[in-house]
């Protein structure tokens, strides 16, 4: 279950779920190709500055075309400096990707902080191999209380 305080944030680049695990398996293959471990992340500009209460369980939950579909548990944040000198943040997640209930959210810049009464609810870890409900249905779904 997801901490009191989250992070929400546009999948940008991909349209469901799945595009986003392909994406996960192609680094941790390029990752393994280099002799380097993968671990989930996500670099951002910005250090959240309620990094406490978001490791207190705290979640990253993905928007895929406006709509929140998933979540993955932060486990820690990291500094990075890029190569062009500049220090960000890395959000480092536990390898599981939980799916959601379907959320309609606006499209905005960054991330935002998400409370635990604000955010959807979990219906089960991602599995490669199920067949995935596209998002505008699972919203529906979810409106009629079916999901």
């Amino acid at each position: 279950m997801s901490g009191e305080l989250n992070l929400v944030k546009l999948c940008v680049g991909v349209e469901k779920v799945s595009d986003l695990a392909r994406w996960r398996e192609i680094r941790a293959a390029e990752a393994q190709a280099s002799g380097v471990d993968y671990t989930p992340h996500h670099i951002t500009r910005m250090r959240p500055r309620r990094e406490e209460e978001l490791l207190d369980g705290g979640s990253l939950y993905w928007v895929f075309k406006g709509l929140i579909l998933a979540r993955q548990r932060i486990l820690r944040l990291d500094e990075v400096i890029g190569e062009d000198g500049i220090r960000r943040c890395a959000l480092i997640f536990a390898p599981e990707l939980m799916l959601t209930e379907a959320h309609r959210r606006r499209a905005f810049q960054g991330w935002r902080y998400l409370v635990k009464a604000d955010a959807p609810k979990d219906i089960g870890l991602y599995h490669e191999d199920q067949e995935e409900i596209p998002g505008a249905l699972r919203a529906e779904l979810s409106a009629l209380g079916v999901l």
